[in-house]
């Protein structure tokens, strides 16, 4: 039997690589999560670092430089729902080995993280616009879609409507949609009340390594 890949789990927010490693729990024969990194270093020689693209500059090529740079990551695939042809041919341009949506069922993430091990490169299908993605967000439990949370996190982090669009690949009118109904939802109708509610709410970056042992599995 081949040994399991060990794979790093790359995000800044705590909820997401949790939500994530939920992913693996019944693949434990063919991949290892042997660690989760939220805005930390990964500190153990992983075959593969999935690194998701919730609130992150993916298309940015320092950042992927940077997750590939530190001598224990050996490759790196994006994990995204971020479906825009550019950003997928950035990507691997920077350096990583594949680009995979986030609606993927399990199965089919094993098999992606496993091709990736092998020195495959390559895009996952493009998805279909109504499949929410895989795992947790912040401020999933108050109503809020991934995409509303991922919109006041980048407000959380003091970001303009322009930074937000440039940050997500979003025209100024979707991010000022997002806000309007994400501002709704929370009851807020100010960006410094959404600040507040953001900080209050968890949808600060978090900074923390994590065993994958002390994930919880849900049943």
């Amino acid at each position: 039997m081949k040994p399991a890949i060990r794979v790093a789990i790359v995000n800044d927010y705590e909820v997401i690589v949790r939500g994530v490693a939920e992913m693996f729990r019944n693949y434990e024969d063919r991949v290892e999560v042997v660690e989760l990194d939220a805005r930390t270093p990964v500190s153990t020689p992983v075959d593969v670092a999935l690194y998701d693209t919730f609130a992150q500059g993916h298309t940015d090529p320092a950042r992927t430089r940077e997750i590939l740079g530190n001598g224990r990551v050996r490759r790196l695939a994006i994990y995204t729902w971020d479906f825009v042809p550019r950003l997928a041919t950035e990507s691997l341009a920077a350096g990583a080995s594949a680009y995979l949506s986030k609606s993927m069922p399990a199965e089919q993430l094993v098999r992606a993280v496993e091709k990736v091990h092998e020195g495959q490169r390559f895009v996952s299908p493009i998805p279909g616009r109504t499949t929410p993605p895989a795992g947790s967000w912040p401020a999933r439990e108050e109503g809020l879609t991934p995409r509303e949370s991922e919109v006041l996190c980048l407000i959380a982090q003091g970001m303009s409507n322009q930074d937000i669009a440039a940050r997500t690949a979003l025209s100024i009118n979707s991010v000022k949609s997002y806000i309007r109904t994400a501002y709704r939802k929370i009851g807020t109708t100010s960006r410094t009340q959404a600040v507040l509610w953001g900080i209050e709410h968890g949808l600060r970056p978090d900074r923390v390594r994590i065993d994958p042992s002390d994930v919880a599995v849900t049943t």
